[in-house]
């Protein structure tokens, strides 16, 4: 009864730090109670014809947050915005958005943000695919600037320093980063973005921490001078469940992004994976993730005056 309690607390804290930001649990409740609903039941259509954008919408939506925070700006179309960003030219899933978008304004025009339903499409995506369930703080308003020259996210190229300090810039500590970065569970990579590690990466030649094993199934899906646009499976085996089995192969040397293998191989990172494992004491990675992506969809919100609420997601008003 003691640890209920105790948890039913620090849940309490946690929605009064929400709500200071702006944001709440059940925001439209009374203004369009069926928002919610409405988002969930177009992911859910979307996804039976095309699993595909649930990994998709989850990398649009951090690619949303670690740009002018999260104000649905990477859905803004022109010539020079975030969407139009190298890193961004792969995101899948804006008709998701669109579509969930004109539904509401249908039932209730000028009160849910794209914002919004982007984070809720995010959460929906994971549970489609196996996934825990979370609350999502709502209440966020829509940015108006959208700038590809603001794009400037995290590689898999960093160290882990790097990605620590780019993660804490935002709030994010590095269970936060580890917890994240585990949503590479599901979705694929193309080749190009990691076929460096396949046969140059040293003088000696692939990088040592691939399992050997495990390299020839790497080589022979991405060639030398191959395809550079072919996607493979980020998690080997489970692409399409949202499981520990991305960090069981991380674990094992089985990792397709370089910055992923460093989470094992760095100490300070390699600690939660290793609770995720049952390491003491314990961690549900599934509860993480969701806590990571409540304080990942508070990055720089726009709330009140501060923004707008668009009436189609890929242009301000």
């Amino acid at each position: 009864m003691e640890k209920f309690l105790v948890k039913i607390f620090f849940l309490a804290m946690a929605t009064v730090l929400v709500e200071g930001q702006g944001t709440m649990v059940g925001f439209y409740s009374s203004s369009c109670p069926r928002a919610e609903s409405i988002v969930t039941l177009t992911v859910q259509s979307h996804f039976g014809s095309n699993p595909s954008i649930a990994p998709g919408l989850v990398r649009m939506h951090f690619h949303d947050c670690f740009v002018e925070g999260c104000d649905a700006s990477i859905l803004i179309e022109g010539s020079n915005t975030e969407k139009t960003a190298i890193p961004n030219l792969t995101l899948r899933g804006f008709e998701v958005i669109d579509d969930a978008k004109k539904q509401i304004e249908a039932v209730c025009p000028g009160i849910v943000s794209c914002a919004d339903i982007l984070a809720l499409a995010a959460r929906d995506a994971v549970v489609l695919t196996s996934g825990v369930s979370w609350m999502v703080p709502t209440g966020r308003r829509d940015g108006r600037v959208s700038l590809a020259s603001n794009v400037n996210l995290p590689s898999s190229k960093d160290s882990i320093d790097v990605l620590k300090q780019r993660f804490a810039a935002f709030g994010l500590n590095t269970q936060d980063l580890v917890a994240l970065l585990g949503g590479h569970t599901i979705g694929t990579a193309a080749c190009q973005t990691f076929s460096y590690r396949l046969y140059n990466f040293t003088s000696n030649g692939p990088d040592p921490s691939i399992d050997p094993a495990f390299l020839p199934q790497l080589q022979s899906l991405c060639p030398k001078n191959g395809d550079g646009t072919r996607r493979v499976d980020i998690d080997t085996g489970s692409a399409g469940r949202f499981d520990l089995s991305f960090f069981t192969n991380l674990r094992n040397g089985r990792c397709v992004l370089e910055s992923d293998q460093k989470l094992w191989t760095d100490a300070s990172t390699r600690a939660t994976i290793q609770r995720f494992f049952g390491g003491s004491p314990s961690l549900s990675f599934s509860d993480e993730f969701g806590r990571s992506m409540v304080k990942m969809g508070n990055i720089g919100i726009k709330t009140a005056t501060n923004g707008e609420i668009r009436k189609i997601c890929s242009a301000v008003n």
